[in-house]
């Protein structure tokens, strides 16, 4: 077996890769940009080397830097991870040079699958089911736009090297094209150097259902069955399952055997994905073939009980595959919610900082339940501009899909994350939307259900009702522990009141504390009266709640007069007064926000890539004003009404930061 590994790799990846490593008695070797010095992935590695400034280009993707490494630190393999050059046949033939094994795929099958236009050729050649489109490198707009119309609409604009969500449109019409082009063919350009475009046929509607495999080197090649990718936004998955909730035994082995066709047809061997997209019908066409580890691999490892980096890692030492088809089965059901810094409120916008707090769940492993969390970064670590916005990879399993789900709804309660936006909200409201819970989630469902990002969550009024509860026996709490604080140089303390008006959501409860005993009720004068426990102390982001019995977990942020209570994607500012000031509140004026509407505020940091507008010009409502980059990803900003730009207040090439001032528009005052 190999002594000494070098993972090409950053962050979770990196860490992922090397926990498999360790167990196995590999030493690693980190790389690192100047950035990166100081994050988890550096720390955990038996020995590190720095290889660059913060630019990708100029570190990660920098193979000569790399190669260097390599012979510093006399590394006998590199397993690239996901991403950067892990799909990098250049990269896989330089280590090849240098004696050195590069852990994943032959550069032949690397090549082969890399481009899409010839996979989707091999693919179809191999007898493997393929969308309908135009199989060729489309070179101008105007071929596009005859293409999309010979295709039928709605047709899927591509990037014949992409990857990851990036340099993809959807047209619906020729005005779709025309826009769509340009931005997949420039955004591919700056992501992987390569703009070559084509087209397919949008299925609509469809799932998004991927096949593990794992080849050796002597011609053995296994399926170890489906994960489900449908949770989507910009083509960027979110949740992943295995095994999917939609499929039947028969598509599965299908799907499988077609996989292990392909993989075969160009001499694949370590570990890769086989993506399809399904129609409701259960047809099922080629997507692409990721020649890599994928993202969301902990699923399948969860419910197959195979370690993927370590068949990577034998399968590349020149070991046969331990395992056959029939030692292949399906254990309960796993999922994963990739934890992104980004807000969904603002249309799932990036956002970068400081995480001033980081604390995951406490990870576990009995025969009931599994919570895992595959992750990069440390508390006080920064969230750049420079690389992917992923903070974690959430992952949970049980014996079934409902155990899971609810497993996976108390692991995103109880994580902490502050000094930057995250989609946590979000996915806590995803697991409890009945479409997901019901299985019938396709890849349209986050645009349908969520075509503004996340608004703010309306609970039910017993649960807010119970939170109002559980509000006023906290705020007791605070004032008795400042009582006994301040009651140290005072020999008669005030008492503390036990009849509090609790405002929520709307709502305005007039409750009462009672405690009997060892326990504590809470009366609502117009109704319920419930026993009500608090694990809380004041300065804690955690609430636990137990109410007549049922337990919920909600973060806790303290604030003037009560406290911000934030539950599943709801978000809610809670007053708790006493009934003299709750009589007094009514007075007090409302707090009158700025007028933002005749400006265009940056919704994200970023880079502004082009203006497309000038003072004087009227625009019409949803024309195109300017373009911003963010974490390698482009974003159209767009008008959203018929104005005349007064000014211009940024430049092509400035770096913003949230809320600067790009345009305004006139007036009509």
């Amino acid at each position: 077996m190999f002594k000494r590994i070098l993972i090409a790799n950053r962050g979770e990846i990196a860490c992922r890769v090397m926990k498999t490593a360790k167990r196995m008695g590999i030493e690693t070797v980190a790389v690192f940009s100047e950035p990166d010095r100081h994050s988890l992935h550096v720390s955990l590695a038996d020995d590190a080397v720095c290889i660059g400034p913060a630019p990708a280009i100029d570190s990660y993707l920098s193979i000569p830097r790399i190669l260097e490494a390599v012979r510093q630190t006399k590394a006998e393999a590199v397993h690239p991870g996901y991403g950067f050059l892990s799909e990098n046949k250049d990269f896989a033939l330089a280590l090849g040079e240098e004696k050195v094994v590069f852990i994943g795929p032959p550069a032949g099958a690397i090549e082969a699958m890399g481009d899409k236009i010839q996979s989707k050729l091999i693919a179809a050649s191999a007898d493997v089911s393929t969308i309908p489109g135009n199989n060729e490198v489309i070179a101008s707009v105007n071929a596009a736009l005859e293409a999309a119309r010979s295709i039928g609409y709605p047709v899927m604009i591509k990037a014949s090297a992409g990857g990851g969500g990036k340099g993809m449109r959807v047209a619906w019409k020729d005005d779709d094209v025309y826009a769509g082009y340009l931005a997949s063919k420039h955004e591919a350009a700056g992501a992987f150097g390569d703009d070559r475009i084509f087209l397919e046929r949008y299925i609509t509607g469809p799932r998004h259902i991927e096949i593990q495999i794992l080849a050796d080197q002597y011609g053995n090649c296994i399926f170890l069955n489906e994960r489900e990718c449908s949770i989507q936004r910009r083509n960027q998955k979110v949740i992943e399952e295995a095994p999917s909730p939609f499929l039947d035994a028969a598509t599965r082995i299908s799907m499988g055997e077609q996989a292990v066709r392909l993989a075969k047809a160009v001499d694949y061997c370590s570990a890769g994905t086989v993506e399809f997209v399904v129609d409701a019908q259960k047809n099922f066409y080629f997507l692409e073939m990721n020649t890599r580890l994928q993202v969301e691999h902990p699923v399948t490892e969860l419910i197959s009980n195979v370690d993927l980096v370590e068949q990577m890692i034998r399968i590349a030492h020149g070991e046969k595959l331990a395992l056959s088809q029939s030692d292949v089965a399906i254990n309960g059901w796993a999922m994963e919610s990739r934890i992104y810094a980004e807000d969904p409120a603002r249309g799932f916008l990036p956002s970068i900082g400081r995480l001033v707090r980081y604390r995951p769940p406490i990870e576990m492993q009995d025969e009931a339940a599994i919570v895992r969390n595959d992750t990069g970064v440390v508390e006080g670590g920064e969230i750049s501009v420079h690389y992917d916005p992923m903070i974690a990879k959430l992952c949970s399993w049980a014996d079934s899909r409902p155990g899971a789900i609810e497993i996976m709804r108390g692991a995103l309660d109880r994580f902490e994350i502050e000094g930057v936006s995250c989609n946590i909200p979000f996915l806590s409201t995803v697991l409890d939307h009945p479409v997901f819970i019901q299985g019938d989630a396709t890849t349209s469902f986050v645009e349908d259900e969520f075509p503004e990002g996340l608004s703010p969550r309306q609970l039910p009024e017993v649960t807010i009702r119970q939170l109002a509860a559980a509000a006023g026996l906290m705020h007791k709490f605070s004032l008795t522990r400042n009582a006994d604080i301040s009651g140290r140089m005072s020999l008669n303390p005030l008492p503390i009141a036990d009849e509090w008006v609790v405002e929520i959501d709307g709502y305005q409860w007039r409750l009462h504390i009672i405690p009997e005993g060892t326990r504590t009720f809470v009366r609502f004068e117009d109704g319920p009266q419930w026993q009500v426990y608090v694990d809380w102390q004041p300065g804690k982001r955690l609430a636990y709640l137990s109410i007549d019995g049922q337990h919920r977990i909600v973060r806790i942020c303290a604030m003037t007069c009560g406290f911000r209570m934030s539950y599943r994607g709801a978000d809610l500012a809670v007053r708790v007064r006493s009934p003299r000031e709750a009589e007094l509140a009514q007075y007090m004026p409302a707090e009158k926000k700025p007028d933002i509407s005749a400006k265009l505020l940056c919704p994200m940091p970023g880079l502004l890539v082009s203006i497309d507008v000038a003072p004087g010009d009227e625009v019409e409502s949803g024309q195109n004003l300017c373009v911003m980059e963010a974490m390698k990803m482009e974003n159209v900003l767009k008008s959203d009404r018929k104005a005349v730009v007064q000014s211009v207040h940024a430049q092509p090439g400035d770096s913003l930061a949230v809320d600067d001032v790009i345009l305004e528009f006139e007036t009509s005052d």
